[in-house]
């Protein structure tokens, strides 16, 4: 009888040792022993790694004297969109810049308040235009950017009550009166010669007479008007806005043309990718909206 117990003994505590054995693995929620290395943090699937910093960007802009107040504001909102991006800009007229580009000045884009100073530098443009077979646009890369149009301009008060273009023909035919304008090689001038044309009037004749004074630029011509230096001037619409004066006529494409201002990134750009954006940027709806509030339309 002792003999069957002890056997019947030995039995339940093999078996009972076995079961533990078994439960080991199964305990997954158990603490770990101290001293054990916590596991690992594993991130969440959903997570995303941090944007990498775009390296810095300088853009050269050449820019129409007549953009000098938009393009300003531009370059403060572009610095939202484009924080890496140093925009350099440098303002005259659109024939002073072309001579500079010609001349080896570094520049990413070109915007230009005539469309014959970047057809001068087009080399697909017109022999009869590009006479020198310069090639400095990257093809695909030119578009109309802009709208302008060409306004007359008079002191306040007006002193010799200009009202309009008919007015300021039968003046300058009779002396008394001084009008300012851009040189031949500005748009602004360019733009005011044909009006002169379209009334039969002999700009050189007139130069001789005393009744014409010039600028180099439009802000040269705006500034003569607002110190009364002049009795009135031909300036861009948006110039006019821009320092306050009281536009009294606007030409129409009849008299002038139109006032296209075209833009392009240069062939010479080290940058050309970045100058595309900033270019495509220009075309969008907060770029347009700056050019917009001053007179500007898009082209």
């Amino acid at each position: 009888m002792k003999k069957f117990f002890s056997l019947t003994l030995a039995l339940i505590m093999i078996l009972s040792a076995g079961a533990c054995a078994g439960s080991g693995p199964a305990e997954t929620d158990a603490t770990p022993p101290v001293g054990t290395p916590a596991p690992a943090a594993v991130a969440p699937a959903s997570a995303t790694a941090p944007t990498p910093e775009l390296p810095p960007v300088e853009l050269i802009v050449f820019a129409a004297a007549s953009m000098t107040e938009t393009i300003g504001e531009i370059v403060g909102l572009y610095a939202n969109v484009a924080p890496n991006v140093t925009l350099t800009c440098n303002f005259d007229s659109s024939g002073t810049l072309k001579t500079q580009i010609q001349e080896g000045a570094e520049c990413d884009v070109f915007i230009s308040a005539g469309i014959r100073q970047v057809d001068q530098l087009d080399i697909t443009a017109s022999e009869e235009v590009n006479t020198d077979g310069l090639d400095f646009i990257l093809q695909g890369t030119r578009r109309n950017l802009l709208e302008n149009k060409i306004a007359l301009v008079v002191p306040s008060g007006n002193p010799k009550g200009i009202t309009s273009f008919d007015g300021l023909a039968e003046a300058l035919q009779s002396g008394g009166i001084l009008m300012a304008m851009g040189n031949s090689d500005v748009p602004v001038g360019q733009y005011t010669q044909n009006i002169l044309k379209f009334y039969s009037l002999d700009e050189d004749a007139l130069a001789a007479s005393g009744v014409i004074s010039y600028g180099s630029n439009v802000k040269e011509v705006t500034t003569q008007v607002i110190e009364a230096s002049v009795d009135c001037g031909v300036v861009y619409s948006t110039d006019a806005f821009s320092a306050g004066l009281d536009a009294v006529d606007h030409a129409t494409r009849d008299m002038c043309g139109q006032v296209i201002y075209p833009a392009a990134v240069l062939n010479v750009s080290r940058q050309p990718e970045a100058a595309k954006a900033f270019l495509d940027y220009l075309t969008g709806a907060e770029a347009m909206n700056v050019f917009i509030n001053v007179g500007f339309t898009p082209a």
